[in-house]
Formats: structure tokens, C-alpha cells, sequence
């Protein structure tokens, strides 16, 4: 069986393609993020992503399903308990998740919670709610400039997350109080997938922007994944975007940074001009972080039309020995209420310049066949306990 010397999986975090049958158990009915995206804009250009079967995989308004796509594509059921952002790459590397991780969108953390987080930080706590952070910041900003209060909020996803001004409160103190709030939210009670820095800039309403200085503490994976299998025999595991946050570093050989999903793509194309033997795992943010949850069908269309014109140019530069995986997390429907993600299949498109299969593949029912198929290419074990089957034998 022939085998690809470098993988590139990207993850359009949030590209959904239709409601998973739990779906109302999540409090999802008919929702479907790319498909609404279609239907919402006036043109919609995405001819390279049509080209590998995007629009085979749901009806799409604007872009017209082609008869004989490149390469393989099909669609991935969530397998695990959950529709956020950890959930879905772990499960992609092979780990279930049963119990989905905790989440205070209704009444805020804890009173007792906050009272240690002020008390070990120095700062009084404002804020305490679900919020878009954009809102937050226009709202709280000010007055946490002029008194140094903290500004703590979440979401509808499982997140203590902590804004502060890059010229007042500092950077370096932003990520000192994150690493306070990260340890406290271990306790079992308190647990939050991730504590998240939202470092902003500004002096006054409506001149607040945040910056590119995010910073992600999360859990460590609660089992050994395919990360790890790659890392321990040797092969090359490059992250770019939050992959390196996801997996707190687990099973992370390098680690690039993105200042946005454009950026992101940009590293991604360099990466493909250099030489390395392993995989390049890519998550681009701003699709969910930007027109997900605020709900911007024309933003996330203008988004995967930049993508799209990026997506192009990584086609040109893939070798014959390389396998391009494009998937997503989850989903985030903009024209759904409020701005939770919402519990979606995935698209899965398999594209190699030496690929001599073609055509669609059968429904998978977890993410996990990423990370077993990536496994049985490099000749790895999959680490105990870890799920999925690969489809390395119809990706040649």
C-alpha cells in the first residue's frame, strides 16, 4: 500500500454540512452552517473547495455540485458527547469524549470561584457572564482601564475567558491571571476546557480591537493520541493556529502561531515548500471565532472565498508524495439562535496528486478515522484506548 510522506489535515473549525440525528438533544434542529451560508449570501466563489466535492456533500445554493470531483470526500458523524472545539480534534487523534467538558452560560461562574480568582490575582472581578467578547469589551473596557478591574465572561462553549487591555493591564499580567484561573478551573467542580487570554487594544468605546496575542490553556487530552504516536517514532508533528493549544502541547513537535486564518494558510503554503517527514496539522479560527458565534453569514462566506483563493495555491504546491485532509470541528450555523456551535457532521476531502481513487465515501461515524488513517500511513500504533478505523487503503 502506497503511503504519503507528509499529511496536511486542515480544519475550517466550525464549516458544519448538516445536523447531526442528536442534534435536538443539543438543541439543534435543521441547522446546517455551509448550506445556510448559500443561502443567505447574493454570490458565493469557492472553486477550488467545489472542485474537491464541498458542494457533493450538501445542496448548496450558490455553488453547483461537480460530476466528478478530485480525490475522495464523505462526511463524518461526532461520535463523542459535545460540539466544541477540544471535543472535536481530540476525537479526530483518537480519543472519545464521553462526559462533555462543563459550561456556566446561564448565571457565570461561581461566587466562590471568583472570590479565589480575585483573591489570588489582585484584581477585582467584573463582568461574570455570557458574552461575545466584542460586546464585552465595548461594554467593560473603559472601566477596566481606569480602575484595573478584570474582565471575565464566557460562552455557550465550556470557557473562562479574561480580557484586558495590552497597554494598561499588560500583557504578561493577562497571562499570569489566565494561569491562576487554569489552575483553580481544574478542580472538578470549577473544570472549564479552556482558559482563554483576550488581550485588546484601545483607550475608548468604539476604538476597541483585540489583538493577535490569544493565548489557550487548556486541558491535557485525557488519553495518549496519535500526536503523541507520531512525536515518540520520530516523525515531524507541526501545528499551526491553536492545533499547539488544543493538545496543550502534547504530542507537538513544532508549533506556528496564526495572527488569522489567512495568515494561517500563508504558514500552511510555507510549510509546503520546506522539507519534513510527518504531519501538518492546521486549525484556521476565525471562521467560528468571527461569523460563527456573531452570526455573519457574509462574513464566513467572505472568509472561505479568502480561503478558497489560498486553498488554490497550496493545490500547486502539494508533491506527489503528499495527502491534503480538509475537515472541520464542529459546526456554528450564523443563521441559527443564539451563538453556540451547533452539532453538525464534518466534511472529509482526501486530495493527493497521486491519488488514482475518486468518488464518495461512505458516511463515517467519527472523526477518528483521521488520526487512524494518518497512524497506518507513518506505520505507528494507535495509542491504547484510542478509536477510529483507517481509510488509508481507498486514499490511494
Amino acid at each position: 500500500m502506497k503511503k504519503y510522506k507528509r499529511v496536511f489535515v486542515i480544519v475550517i473549525d466550525s464549516l458544519g454540512v448538516g445536523v447531526m440525528p442528536d442534534g435536538e438533544k443539543f438543541g439543534d434542529v435543521g441547522v446546517n452552517t455551509l448550506g445556510h451560508i448559500s443561502e443567505s449570501v447574493d454570490t458565493f466563489r469557492i472553486p477550488h473547495l467545489q472542485r474537491l466535492g464541498i458542494a457533493n456533500l450538501t445542496p448548496l445554493k450558490q455553488v453547483e455540485a461537480v460530476e466528478e470531483p478530485l480525490g475522495r470526500y464523505g462526511v463524518l458523524r461526532e461520535k463523542s458527547n459535545g460540539k466544541d472545539t477540544m471535543t472535536g480534534h481530540w476525537e479526530m487523534m483518537g480519543i472519545e469524549t464521553k462526559t462533555p467538558f462543563q459550561t456556566f452560560t446561564k448565571q457565570g461562574f461561581p461566587p466562590d470561584l471568583i472570590a479565589e480568582l480575585e483573591r489570588r490575582t489582585g484584581h477585582k472581578v467584573i463582568g461574570n457572564k455570557s458574552a461575545s467578547g466584542t460586546a464585552i469589551i465595548e461594554e467593560l473596557g473603559e472601566e477596566e482601564i481606569a480602575t484595573g478591574h478584570m474582565i471575565v465572561y464566557t460562552s455557550a462553549d465550556s470557557v473562562l475567558q479574561i480580557c484586558g487591555n495590552e497597554e494598561t493591564f499588560d500583557l504578561q499580567e493577562l497571562y499570569r491571571c489566565c494561569e491562576i484561573a487554569r489552575e483553580l478551573t481544574l478542580r472538578e467542580e470549577w473544570k472549564v476546557g479552556r482558559v482563554i487570554a483576550r488581550p485588546y487594544v484601545g483607550k475608548k468605546k468604539g476604538e476597541f480591537e483585540r489583538t493577535s496575542n490569544r493565548h489557550d490553556y487548556a486541558l491535557k487530552p485525557t488519553g495518549r493520541t496519535v500526536l503523541n504516536a507520531l512525536k515518540e517514532n520520530g516523525y515531524d508533528v507541526i501545528s499551526v493556529g491553536k492545533i499547539a493549544d488544543i493538545f496543550d502541547g502534547e504530542g507537538i513537535t513544532q508549533s506556528n502561531k496564526s495572527q488569522s486564518s489567512v495568515h494561517g494558510m500563508e504558514q500552511t503554503i510555507a510549510l509546503a515548500d520546506q522539507d519534513f517527514e510527518g504531519l501538518c496539522f492546521v486549525n484556521l479560527v476565525d471562521f467560528d471565532a468571527k461569523w460563527g458565534h456573531r452570526r455573519n453569514p457574509q462574513g464566513y462566506c467572505d472568509e472561505l472565498e479568502r480561503f478558497d483563493e489560498k486553498l488554490g495555491t497550496l493545490l500547486e504546491r502539494l508533491r506527489d508524495d503528499d495527502l491534503l485532509i480538509i475537515t472541520a470541528d464542529h459546526g456554528n450555523d450564523p443563521t441559527y439562535k443564539g451563538t453556540d456551535h451547533t452539532r453538525e457532521k464534518v466534511p472529509f476531502l482526501a486530495y493527493a496528486k497521486s491519488m488514482e481513487r475518486e468518488g464518495r465515501l461512505e458516511e463515517q461515524e467519527t472523526f477518528a478515522v483521521i488520526g487512524a488513517t494518518i497512524a497506518e500511513n507513518f506505520g505507528v500504533a494507535m495509542p491504547e484506548n484510542a478509536i477510529g478505523e483507517s481509510l488509508l487503503e481507498h486514499l490511494q
